[in-house]
């Protein structure tokens, strides 16, 4: 029988109802997992009860603690981050330097990710998530930063992206994520200005 207008369709007996309110716990225990013991030593009992869930209800979602790291880098990856638009070159890299200062002191992500950049060398899908999360999104913030620059006449015509990208970001990486260390007051600063001599040289 045809069940009457507007009468509400129910799901198929058997069929599973995701809650997103517990997807969402179970994603930020992963994170606060990976950051107090790290990768190796995360399971999926540890994330289930630091989300305050069961098993089962993690690997309804996941089938494993490698597809659900995979799938948050790449949900952070999908969300991009936005390009600076300041209106001048040193005013968009100082700005994307501010941004990228601020996420790599942050408590978890100052743990997390050195320690996924050691899983990265002994796991491929890690170490393309990772590049496509990390790598390719600044790859396309820089690249838009310099066309900017490049339309302005701040930089000449041929202006590489990709250098641009090593020059701005990679000491800030060095500095947090490799050596670990404070950013003296003014850093920002002299590494924008630094950044922007190099690339105009």
């Amino acid at each position: 029988m045809t069940p009457p207008p507007g009468t509400p369709r129910r799901a198929p007996a058997g069929a599973a109802v995701l809650r997103e309110d517990v997807t969402e716990a179970i994603r930020a225990a992963v994170f606060e997992e990976l950051a107090a013991v790290g990768f190796a030593r995360m399971s999926i009992e540890g994330i289930a009860r630091r989300a305050g869930v069961g098993k089962t209800a993690v690997y309804r979602r996941w089938k494993s603690k490698l597809s659900l790291v995979l799938d948050l880098l790449g949900a952070f990856a999908a969300q991009g981050l936005p390009a600076p638009a300041t209106g001048s070159l040193y005013g968009d890299v100082r700005a994307l330097l501010v941004v990228g200062s601020h996420a790599l002191r942050h408590p978890v992500a100052s743990q997390v990710i050195p320690d996924l950049l050691v899983e990265a060398a002994r796991q491929p899908e890690i170490a393309e998530a990772i590049k496509a999360a990390l790598l390719d999104s600044q790859q396309g913030v820089v690249a838009q930063i310099v066309r900017e620059a490049v339309a302005r006449g701040e930089l000449a015509a041929d202006a590489d992206p990709d250098r641009a990208l090593d020059l701005i970001v990679g000491p800030l990486y060095w500095r947090l994520v490799v050596v670990r260390g404070e950013l003296p007051e003014g850093y920002v600063d002299d590494l924008a200005r630094a950044a922007v001599a190099a690339l105009k040289a």
